[in-house]
């Protein structure tokens, strides 16, 4: 009891005032209620998902929503992390997103499916069954009386960029997404741009803002530019910004500085991957089916926090959404 007094009197002292505490811990940027909400979905294969094959094992995951402060139906950006799973990156932008107002819904791709992470093993699990999570998830939001339906932003790391770029792609749409529900806006990070699908400059008529790093190894920058290329001769919205410095998973605030090698972890960085009829994907080098033991895929990327890059990509995409959900 004693210590117990003397710890409460130096607090007196010291003059730590509740309204002092507040502000340092910075409560705008609590979510004002937080809901874990079930989502229907499928594990299937590539295959499966090109082909609108829909014969999969039926699978039941998890989204975070986090409702900002605020009154009545709020925007709403989806949150699909990488092959780490539920990263720091998406507690960093939940806080910083529910701090503009904007709520988040943060997908767990991996917890039910029996996964922590495929980084060594990207075999584990198809690379587009978050496209369908992402249009399953849609249906949750749609129905939540704080959404507002027509103010939903997709964005997405990694694994997740890539499914958050691809999933603009109207065929895409038009075999999964079911809910009646378009996303205002796509937001990939350092996304997998190393494959070609059928069709894929028809997409949906809204902004794509693509965020990456020039010395990334994992997916490198480089290999989106081409399609980013043919998007805007298609007459789409589509914007890169590119960070000198910035590795893969710069936006990880606890990420190695500097970058650190990942020698497990695989990556299709020089591989050229293509989708051939009945839905295989094929690496052009060999005109076989692709695989992650082909020659192609390499290993060691590094992964890192890069502050600046971050600040900068933080302000960027603030005010993109701001923008995109009519929030000025």
């Amino acid at each position: 009891m004693k210590g117990m007094c003397r710890v409460v009197a130096t607090a007196m002292v010291i003059g730590v005032s509740p309204a002092a505490h507040s502000a340092e811990v910075g409560l705008g940027d609590f979510a004002a209620r937080t809901e874990l909400l079930p989502i229907q979905t499928l594990t299937l294969t590539d295959q499966q998902f090109l082909t609108g094959d829909a014969n999969a094992k039926p699978t039941t995951i998890t989204g975070q929503l986090r409702i900002a402060q605020g009154n009545g139906r709020l925007p709403v950006v989806v949150l699909q992390h990488g092959s780490g799973g539920f990263a720091p990156n998406i507690e960093y932008w939940s806080r910083e997103l529910n701090a503009a107002g904007i709520s988040t819904f943060a997908l767990d791709g991996f917890s039910a499916r029996g996964l922590t992470e495929v980084n060594s093993n990207q075999a584990l699990l198809g690379r587009l069954n978050f496209i369908l999570d992402i249009y399953r998830s849609l249906d949750v939001l749609a129905a939540h009386p704080r959404v507002d339906p027509q103010r939903i932003a997709l964005m997405g790391f990694s694994r997740g960029g890539q499914a958050t770029l691809y999933a603009s792609l109207k065929r895409f749409q038009r075999m999964w997404n079911k809910s009646g529900v378009e996303f205002v806006a796509y937001v990939p990070f350092y996304p997998d741009c190393m494959t070609t699908f059928v069709d894929d400059t028809d997409i949906e008529k809204r902004p794509v803002r693509i965020f990456g790093g020039t010395p990334d190894d994992y997916n490198p920058l480089s290999r989106c530019k081409p399609y980013v290329e043919r998007l805007k001769a298609a007459g789409h919205d589509v914007e890169v910004t590119e960070y000198p410095n910035a590795s893969h998973a710069f936006d990880n605030p606890l990420g190695a500085q500097p970058a650190a090698v990942f020698p497990t972890y695989e990556s299709a960085r020089n591989c050229r991957i293509e989708e051939g009829p009945g839905g295989v994907l094929v690496n052009l080098e060999t005109r076989q089916p692709f695989s992650y033991k082909d020659a192609c895929v390499a290993h060691g990327p590094h992964l890192g926090h890069d502050p600046v890059a971050t600040e900068a990509a933080t302000t960027a995409v603030k005010s993109f959404l701001r923008t995109a959900f009519k929030l000025d």
